[in-house]
Formats: structure tokens, sequence, C-alpha cells
């Protein structure tokens, strides 16, 4: 009886631990449909969404080599559908410069990297070697995934403020840690369970910073800048500062232009006065 109610928990686990993962998948919908409709990725990094993709790519491949692991083969495979469509999205709307930068990461790191990857542990003759290696890579980019959003971590202490700091894939990233490190001690699996501890502890500090800077955070709102009727929403970066810079620069020189030819005007307003006076003096003076 106990090693039935042990893999009925673990399977209750492995089901929990699939819908928090597929939240956490979903979470940077509102970012990414933000992204459509502003067409600019601004200062987003794609690097969060391609570790993800790896760690995914991994961890199926990983329940690939692994019996009896069907529920983190269809979590993955679902996350390698969702993360592709994600940085297909960041390709379509990021800078030239970023697109390159992205597409080369993309083809180095998830394409390349992963098949050497496959291809070098197909090599080994050992599965229990080749399964063990494999783990290994996934614990290391499975804490990966967890450690991205602690990218903003020194922004956050630096200016303390959490704003870009999401509260809800904290708590879904510190929730699926704990579920899936139950689902992995339940089925004595340590390459599932050793990444969650770590995953487990980046999400409790995330949460601290949230809780701590929550009181000083101040809503950041994009500066509005108006073109005649026309206001526009300008997010803050650098490309921003220059062109804030030239339209004050090209506004200062109208400005003088302007004040320039009324001063003009009024001279030569001045210089008429005398002018239309003479005769005026000339025939005082013939009268006289």
């Amino acid at each position: 009886m106990a090693p039935l109610n042990l893999h009925l928990m673990a399977s209750i686990f492995g089901i929990l631990g699939t819908v928090g993962s597929f939240l956490v998948y979903l979470a940077p919908i509102t970012t990414f449909y933000w992204i459509y409709k502003k067409k600019s990725t601004f200062q987003f990094p794609s690097l969060p969404y391609s570790v993800a993709l790896f760690s995914a790519m991994l961890t199926l491949y990983y329940a690939f080599l692994k019996t009896n692991s069907m529920i983190i083969m269809a979590i993955n495979a679902l996350g390698i559908l969702i993360e592709t469509g994600y940085l297909v999205m960041f390709l379509i709307y990021t800078a030239p410069k970023s697109r390159i930068y992205t597409a080369k990461f993309l083809v180095i790191f998830n394409v390349l990297g992963f098949g050497v990857i496959v291809l070098s542990t197909c090599l080994i003759p050992n599965d229990v070697l080749r399964l063990q290696i494999v783990g290994w890579v996934t614990i290391v980019f499975g804490v990966g995934v967890y450690a991205a959003p602690l990218i903003v971590l020194k922004d956050v202490i630096k200016t303390k403020s959490v704003e870009f700091m999401s509260f809800s894939l904290s708590l879904s990233l510190t929730l699926c840690a704990i579920l899936w490190f139950f689902h992995g001690l339940l089925i004595k699996d340590i390459f599932i369970a050793a990444p969650n501890v770590l995953g487990f502890i980046f999400g409790i500090v995330q949460m601290l910073m949230l809780f701590i800077y929550r009181k000083s955070t101040k809503k950041a709102d994009l500066p509005e800048y108006s073109l005649s009727t026309t206001t526009v929403d300008v997010p803050v970066n650098s490309d921003t500062k220059v062109a804030v810079a030239v339209i004050d620069i090209h506004t200062q020189i109208q400005v003088k232009t302007v004040d320039a030819k009324k001063s003009s005007d009024t001279d030569d307003l001045e210089n008429q006065i005398p002018e239309q006076g003479q005769p005026e003096d000339r025939s005082t003076n013939a009268t006289t």
C-alpha cells in the first residue's frame, strides 16, 4: 500500500507542477502583447527566453532517455512551443542590431549547442552514464531558468523599485519549484529535485525583494511628448534621450529664430517712424 501511496502522491505533485509550469510559461504573455501593440521590444532582453527554451529542450531529451516520464515530456514539449513563439515575436519587433544578436545566439546556443550535447551523449554506450550526464547538464540550465528573473535584481537594489519585477511570476516560480521538488523526491530522481531546491531559494529571494521595496516603489509613468494635437508615449532609454535632446535643440533654434525675427521687425518699425515724420518736419519748416 505504501508504494502505491508514494506513486499516487508523485503523480499528484507532477500534475500540479505541470499546471504551475504552464502558468509560468504563460506569464510573459502580457509583456509580448504590449510588444505587439507598440511594435517594439524596447529594452527587453531575449536571453531569459533563450535559456528557458534550451532548458525545456534539455529536459525533454532527459525525459526521452528516461522511462515513464510522460508528464515531464508533455510540459516541456508545450514549453518549447510557447518559448519559440515568444522568440519569433521578439525577432519580428526588435531592432535590427538586437535581431542579429538574438538570431546568432539562438543558432549557436540553442541549435548547435543542443546538437553537440545530443550527438556526444548518443556516442556513450552506457545508458545509465548517458542519463546521468544529460541530467547534470539539465540541472545547470534548470537553475538558469530560475535565476533569469534575478537579472533585474541589481537595478532593484539600486533604484529601490520593484516595478519591473512580476509578483505573479516570482510566486509561480516558487510554487513550481516546491511542486517539482516533491515530485522528484518521491520518484527518487535527483536531477528533477536538485534544481528546484535552488529554484525555491531564488524564488524566496525575489519575494523578499518584492516585500522590502514594495512601499518605496513609485509608479514610473512613461513621459508624454505632445506633437501638435497627438500625444505619444515614449519609453525612457538612451535612444529616447538623444531624440529628446535633438527635439529640444531644434525647438530652441526655432525660438531664437522667431525672437530674432521679432527683434528685426521691431528695429525696422522704429527706423520707419522717423522716416514717416520727416515730411511733417519739412512742411513745418517751410511754413515757418
